[in-house]
C-alpha cells in the first residue's frame, strides 16, 4: 500500500449551465500535471449546481459530463469523482461517478436525500454503498447530506475502507457542522476523510464557503484549502500513518455489528 495523492478542486459553479461548468472544469484540470495525483474530486452536481430542476438539467449516462470525466481521467491518469444529475428509466438520480483512466467506472446514487429542499420528491434514493479499490486503497465515496448519517458510512469488517470521500454543495449557514462532522467521521472510522465543497452563491441565493478539507485518521486537518477561495490542492495521504494508527489503537475490534434496514416510504 503506497501513499495516495488526492486533488480537491474548490470553485464556484455556473447555475444550471453544464456547458459553462464543463468548460470551466476543463480549464482547471489542465493545471494539474499528469501523474501528479491519483484522485481528482469535483463537487456534488458539478455540472449544474444543486438544483431540483432535474428534467431540464439531467443527462444520460453517455452525456457530455460523463464524456468530460472519461477524457479527464485518461489525460491525467487519475480517477475522477463527482456527482451529476442522471436520467435513467424515467427516474432522476443524484449520481456520484467514480471514473478510472481506462474508461471503466462505478457509480453511487445518493442515499440521504435532503428533504428540506424536497430532494426526495425529484430524485430516487440510492440503496447500495460503493467501495472501490484504487491503487492499493479501498475508498468509499458519498454525497453531501450523507455526512450527517454515521451509520451509513460506518466502517466495518464487511465494509472496510481506508478513505471516505464526500462531494458536496454544503451551505455556509451550516459550515460549523461540516467542519465538525468531517473529523468525526475520520476519528470513528480510523480512516482518512476528504470533503470537497463548492463556493459562491447558487441560483437560489444560497451561499457556500467551501471549507474543503482532508482529515487524517486522528481527526487532524492536513490540507491548506481556505474557505471562500477558488483553489486546487493536492494532498498526499500517508499509508503508514493509517496502518500505524490502526495497529496502535484497535478500536475497530470492539465495534458493534448491525444491519441497515430500508427506509420506509
Amino acid at each position: 500500500m503506497k501513499d495516495l495523492r488526492i486533488t480537491l478542486i474548490q470553485t464556484k459553479l455556473h447555475w444550471q449551465d453544464a456547458v459553462k461548468n464543463i468548460s470551466m472544469f476543463d480549464a482547471l484540470v489542465k493545471k494539474i500535471k499528469k501523474g501528479s495525483t491519483d484522485v481528482i474530486l469535483l463537487p456534488e452536481m458539478f455540472s449544474t449546481g444543486f438544483t431540483m430542476q432535474a428534467a431540464s438539467n439531467a443527462e444520460e449516462m453517455n452525456g457530455p459530463s460523463m464524456q468530460f470525466m472519461i477524457i479527464t481521467a485518461a489525460e491525467k491518469n487519475a480517477a475522477v469523482c463527482g456527482s451529476l444529475i442522471i436520467r435513467e428509466k424515467k427516474k432522476y438520480f443524484n449520481r456520484l461517478i467514480w471514473m478510472q483512466p481506462d474508461g471503466s467506472y462505478s457509480h453511487y446514487d445518493k442515499r440521504h436525500l435532503f428533504s428540506m429542499a424536497k430532494e426526495q420528491l425529484t430524485y430516487t434514493q440510492g440503496t447500495k454503498k460503493l467501495i472501490v479499490s484504487w491503487r492499493g486503497w479501498k475508498i468509499c465515496p458519498l454525497v453531501c447530506y450523507d455526512l450527517r448519517f454515521p451509520v451509513w458510512s460506518r466502517r466495518t469488517r464487511k465494509n472496510d475502507y481506508d478513505l471516505l470521500i464526500y462531494v458536496a454543495n454544503w451551505p455556509e449557514r451550516r459550515r460549523l457542522a461540516w467542519s465538525q462532522l468531517l473529523p468525526a467521521r475520520a476519528i470513528e472510522n480510523q480512516c482518512f476523510v476528504a470533503g470537497l465543497n463548492r463556493i459562491g452563491a447558487d441560483g437560489n441565493n444560497i451561499s457556500h464557503t467551501g471549507d474543503s478539507a482532508v482529515i487524517d485518521p486522528m481527526g487532524n486537518k492536513i490540507s491548506r484549502t481556505k474557505g471562500s477561495q477558488s483553489s486546487i490542492e493536492t494532498v498526499s495521504l500517508q499509508a503508514k500513518v493509517l496502518t500505524d494508527w490502526r495497529d496502535h489503537l484497535k478500536t475497530w475490534m470492539d465495534a458493534d455489528d448491525f444491519v441497515i434496514k430500508k427506509q420506509n416510504g
